[in-house]
């Protein structure tokens, strides 16, 4: 029987080398879902859950097997889960949802829960700017480039996107840099502007690796989950 609560969580980047201290931060997040999975209505995963995913018609990327039982055992319980394709686990096809029953979203959506209207989404390329990162990321999201991607034999395909991870700023340690500031934190300046033309009490953002709860306008907040990385941090 489902909960009554609403979890949002998002940037565990689950297979980010080295691969050891990922396989530790994956228990930690497995014993995490294990202690709220009654609570659970809906659980936001807010995206790059995993660090590199890309799955193929017969084939998934190995690992992450208590994490997925424990997604597995949370919508067996009548929770619902929502999967936010990230700009590291872009490629997440249909295995999730025909496994276990999650809700993929390739993009932000518009929820109202308990009278409140929130706006949730990964948080990035948000607004004007950025153009190489949006550039980079109309490639990844290509279906022709995706279909011929497909056609690689999942070893090297599979290969190529742990030896990407390596090359991964975290994966060497970065860690995010602290609140910019109103007028620079790109998501705290989308929202300013979309609420001139619609009203949200929330938006919900990953992507940034940095939680903070900032209030914009006079009843509207922008709360970034933070990640698992660093913070292990969490909005319910």
């Amino acid at each position: 029987m489902a909960g009554n609560k609403y979890f949002f969580i998002s940037d565990a980047h689950l297979g980010l080398h080295p691969v050891e201290e990922s396989s530790e931060r994956e228990k930690l997040l497995v014993s995490w879902l294990d202690t709220i999975k009654h609570d659970v209505r809906e659980l936001y995963l807010v995206g790059d859950i995993f660090d590199f995913w890309h799955e193929y018609k017969r084939v998934v990327p190995r690992g992450f097997t208590r994490f997925l039982g424990k997604l597995a055992e949370i919508s067996d319980l009548g929770g619902s889960i929502h999967f936010f394709t990230g700009n590291h686990d872009i490629w997440v096809y249909d295995y999730l949802p025909n496994e276990i029953g999650v809700q993929i979203h390739r993009g932000h959506i518009v929820r109202e829960i308990n009278g409140l209207r929130l706006f949730i989404g990964h948080g990035d390329g948000l607004g004007s700017g950025d153009n190489g990162y949006k550039l980079l990321k109309s490639v990844f999201t290509n279906k022709v480039l995706q279909w011929l991607f497909a056609r690689i034999h999942p070893n090297f395909a599979l290969w190529f996107g742990q030896k990407w991870s390596k090359t991964s700023r975290f994966a060497k340690g970065y860690v995010a840099e602290p609140y910019r500031g109103d007028d620079k934190e790109l998501q705290v300046v989308f929202a300013r502007k979309t609420l001139q033309s619609e009203h949200f009490d929330y938006f919900i953002f990953g992507h940034r690796h940095v939680p903070f709860e900032i209030q914009v306008g006079e009843k509207s907040k922008v709360i970034n989950l933070g990640d698992w990385i660093n913070n292990f941090s969490y909005a319910v």
